[in-house]
């Protein structure tokens, strides 16, 4: 009986050590993803005319006083605990793309796992600016996920030809996010970055 307990404890306590799961939306499945990917059009990046931040507005209100960034805190995090003006000033978060667990938001960036500047030069700069909005703000695709903030500058405007999460094993599900968003936003990947999704995928 004694051992029961003691191995149920130590069970317990192995639980409790596992890194919490984040909430990103969920992308399409592998083999869909396949099929989204053969879908989208190969094309030259084009930075004509010059991307610019401000382009894309951030953040929306979502309910309440709750901005699109704290609306992410929330999801992503374990007994979030914020304050009149939705402020997280409590919780739990692990970043997916380096398994980095913080109790402070303010160690925390939400990325666009397509970045704001890729979508621009595969094909955003053509749409209106309600339409650039709603992507940079998109809390239905996996699009917004809370992240390590260095992780998340260090990766800046690179797509996975130039840069995957240090974490393997969530680069499939990166990966399928990736083309989970370009395919539903109708946006183009360059030939390099082609190459690069269809190793990765092939891998999963």
């Amino acid at each position: 009986m004694i051992y029961v307990s003691l191995v149920t404890l130590s069970m317990g306590l192995l639980a409790v050590a596992q890194p919490l799961k984040r909430a990103l939306p969920t992308p399409v499945d592998v083999a869909t993803a396949k099929i989204f990917l053969s879908e989208l059009t190969v094309a030259v990046d084009s930075n004509v005319p010059a991307y610019a931040r401000s382009l894309f507005k951030t953040w929306d209100i979502i309910s309440g006083t709750c901005d699109t960034r704290e609306t992410v805190l929330i999801r992503d995090g374990t007994n979030v605990v914020t304050d009149s003006a939705c402020s997280a000033i409590s919780g739990s978060w692990v970043s997916p793309y380096d398994n980095v667990p913080t109790n402070l938001a303010s160690d925390l960036d939400i990325d666009h796992l397509v970045p704001l500047k890729e979508a621009w030069v595969s094909g955003a700069r053509n749409w209106t600016p309600a339409q650039r909005e709603a992507f940079a703000n998109d809390l239905t695709r996996p699009q917004l996920v809370a992240v390590t903030d260095n992780l998340n500058q260090s990766k800046g405007d690179r797509d996975p030809a130039l840069w995957m999460p240090p974490l393997a094993s969530f680069h499939c599900e990166y990966i399928q996010a990736w083309i989970t968003v370009k395919h539903f936003y109708s946006l183009t990947v360059d030939s390099a970055e082609k190459s690069a999704l269809t190793t990765f995928i092939n891998q999963c």
